[in-house]
């Protein structure tokens, strides 16, 4: 295999914004932007739902293992982001090393994904506000979220990275202040001065029965764990957002493989130790967590503050929580404009949506992706949980689609390096315990995708049905359309392109003369103390 070192790249090409994107993300905003796509409304809410069905056992031990499933799922797109980290992430790369059709279907169900994730964070938010009065009219709402999110994503790249920068912060204070408040009010430091402790694991247990199917026993108290796991695979996500940042990042090879390694950090914090705090400071029989219509006062957090008798941090929590759901749905424009721009480049979407405005914004993608937060306006008409739970059975099917992609993709990569006699130790991340990661995402995810709306068809509801599995269909009809009528092919895996943009971004890294900053570098030059600017020469 041939390939262009980064000494033949012209000078152009160096300073071209690869794809027309500009790489303006330092190390500390694809941290903060990889945290705000990972934490939404689910982790503080929605969560509740699993907590109910399962039990806090069953809770932990689903969190448990679908953090580890997907960290098979990032081990594979750790290494492949660092050595292409190019426009559209994942989704080009299917495309580009396992079939067009493939490429088609991965990116138009993750647009679709992302894009239905706004409206899903708008109603959020109408229905957290609900948690001081009910009178705030939720047009005006909408309105509000759709201008900002417009203004948010329209400016340069830098600033949308400064501005999702400062609103995750507000999700990382609102985390660890939970978790404080687990471990304070367990060990007594309450009103009540109860040190409650595991108590709830024990009374009403840690195991419950999910009898909405009309079992019982043993077999109820399994369905309450797939309950709690199908509550863990719309919770827990990460390496999607990393991807699809790459391409605007300055040091996409040191920064990009240091996001990569902090979500298996992030995975065990935020979600493991949050499933945990949440089985710990409520019991799963409260029936505040079945009665709170999706609202913050149905949050386990705010229900254990009320039964503790305390009065302020229930308000507290719930504006830290309006942060948090406005930075995912801020994130969540982002990532769709940039996947439909990955889309346009490749072909399977109009060439006029690749035109970028000169701070880099995708404009025409950004006008497209502006039209789903319209859809947060249905629950002007219906219920907002409704909505909620409609929008719900959507997204979580296309985000299983999203990461057996990626770990299809990889094995297909993986295969690739075998056969053209790449060393894979040399690329930027090298991905260990592999190819069997590969495999063990795909099987998972396979399985958790065919069986997550299994209560649909015990207790047979048509609505149900098509809410949990339309995208799995929509996914089989773009692949098979597309492959009908382009007539595509598999790619080989001696046809492989695995050179495709190295050289030129190998060449745009070595022309930075700046070293890479750290993180808490970074935060600390953020606070004012910064380096002589003398020793920043080179």
């Amino acid at each position: 295999m041939t390939a262009k070192s980064s000494s033949d790249v012209s000078p152009g090409e160096i300073h071209t914004n690869i794809d027309n994107l500009q790489r303006r993300l330092g190390n500390r905003q694809i941290q903060l932007i990889a945290i705000g796509g990972s934490i939404g409304t689910a982790l503080f809410v929605s969560i509740r739902s699993g907590l109910a069905s399962g039990g806090p056992g069953s809770l932990f031990i689903a969190y448990l293992l679908y953090s580890c499933l997907l960290a098979t799922v990032n081990n594979c797109m750790a290494e492949m982001a660092t050595l292409q980290p190019v426009s559209g992430g994942f989704i080009r790369m299917a495309g580009k090393w396992v079939d067009d059709a493939f490429g088609f279907m991965a990116g138009w169900n993750f647009f679709l994904y992302e894009a239905l994730l706004i409206p899903f964070e708008i109603t959020a938010l109408n229905v957290v506000l609900s948690f001081w009065r009910d009178d705030i009219p939720p047009a005006a709402v909408i309105c509000v979220c759709i201008v900002l999110y417009a203004i948010l994503n329209v400016l340069a790249v830098k600033a949308y990275g400064e501005a999702e920068f400062w609103l995750s912060g507000g999700k990382v204070v609102l985390i660890f202040m939970l978790f404080s408040f687990t471990f304070v009010t367990m060990c007594g430091g309450n009103p009540k001065h109860d040190a409650y402790g595991f108590r709830y694991w024990r009374d009403p247990g840690a195991f419950a029965e999910y009898t909405a199917n009309g079992s019982t026993g043993n077999t109820a108290r399994f369905e309450g764990f797939l309950a709690a796991l199908w509550s863990a695979s719309f919770t827990v996500v990460g390496p999607e957002y990393i991807a699809m940042v790459a391409a605007e990042a300055k040091r996409p090879s040191i920064y990009i493989k240091n996001a990569f390694k902090t979500v298996y950090i992030r995975f065990g914090l935020f979600f493991i130790l949050g499933a945990l705090c949440v089985g710990v400071v409520v019991p799963y029989t409260d029936p505040g967590l079945t009665t709170g219509n999706g609202t913050a006062a149905g949050s386990p957090y705010v229900i254990a503050m009320r039964n503790l008798g305390i009065s302020i941090m229930p308000d507290i929590t719930n504006a830290l929580m309006l942060t948090s759901i406005f930075s995912a749905g801020n994130t969540y424009t982002y990532a769709s404009t940039r996947s439909l721009y990955g889309l346009a480049l490749e072909g399977r979407a109009p060439r006029f949506l690749t035109y970028c405005t000169r701070n880099g914004v995708p404009f025409y993608c950004f006008c497209v992706v502006m039209c789903f937060p319209f859809l947060s306006f249905l629950q002007l008409g219906d219920s907002s949980s409704e909505v909620l739970d409609l929008l719900i059975g959507l997204i979580t099917g296309g985000g299983l689609i999203n990461f057996l992609v990626m770990g299809i993709t990889y094995l297909f990569f993986y295969r690739a390096c075998k056969v053209q006699d790449i060393d894979r130790k040399t690329f930027p991340y090298y991905g260990y315990l592999q190819p069997w990661c590969g495999y063990v995402a795909v099987i998972g995810e396979t399985l958790v995708l065919l069986f997550y709306g299994y209560s649909s068809i015990a207790t047979w509801s048509l609505k149900d049905f098509f809410t949990y599995y339309t995208m799995l269909f929509l996914a089989i009809v773009l692949f098979i359309g597309w492959k009908i009528i382009h007539r595509t092919r598999f790619v080989g895996s001696r046809e492989a392109d695995l050179v495709w943009e190295r050289p030129v971004i190998e060449a745009y890294e070595s022309s930075i003369v700046q070293p890479p900053s750290h993180f808490w570098t970074e935060m600390i030059q953020l606070l004012g103390f910064r380096r002589n600017k003398k020793q920043n020469k080179v």
